[in-house]
């Protein structure tokens, strides 16, 4: 694995999420997967070991990606992971909304290919 590099990948389409960690496996990088916000917050406040990055869809069934970074905000240990939003739909107030909470990049999916995606998480790692 390329410097043990991990991914919580938070994707509630379970074909999506599927592809997803296939992708990130194939280049080398642990996927972590979660259907829902619940699940990834619950996996990261049990997990010794955080992960290097999170891969979030703002568009959950369970929670937005507002209440997602939020919870993610409100914890120290977390604070410092790096989030990368990759949703549907963006406007100017929801994508500074979630920047001035931490997220380091909001990517709309139809503009980015798998590939450009982990080149993104890969480059969050090495600055």
């Amino acid at each position: 694995m390329e410097n043990n590099l991990k991914v919580l990948v938070v994707e509630d389409e379970p074909l999506l999420l599927e592809a997803i960690g296939e992708k990130l496996q194939k280049e080398g990088i642990g996927a972590i997967l979660c259907s829902s916000g619940e699940k990834a917050l619950e996996h990261i406040n049990s997990d010794v070991e955080l992960p290097d990055a999170i891969w979030l869809d703002y568009y959950l069934k369970d929670m937005n990606g507002l209440a997602f970074m939020e919870a993610v905000k409100q914890n120290s240990k977390w604070q410092n992971i790096p989030v990368i939003v990759v949703s549907n739909s963006a406007n100017a107030q929801k994508v500074n909304t979630m920047l001035a909470l931490g997220v380091k990049k909001y990517l709309l999916k139809a503009e980015y290919r798998l590939e450009d995606i982990v080149d993104i998480i890969r480059q969050l790692k090495a600055t």
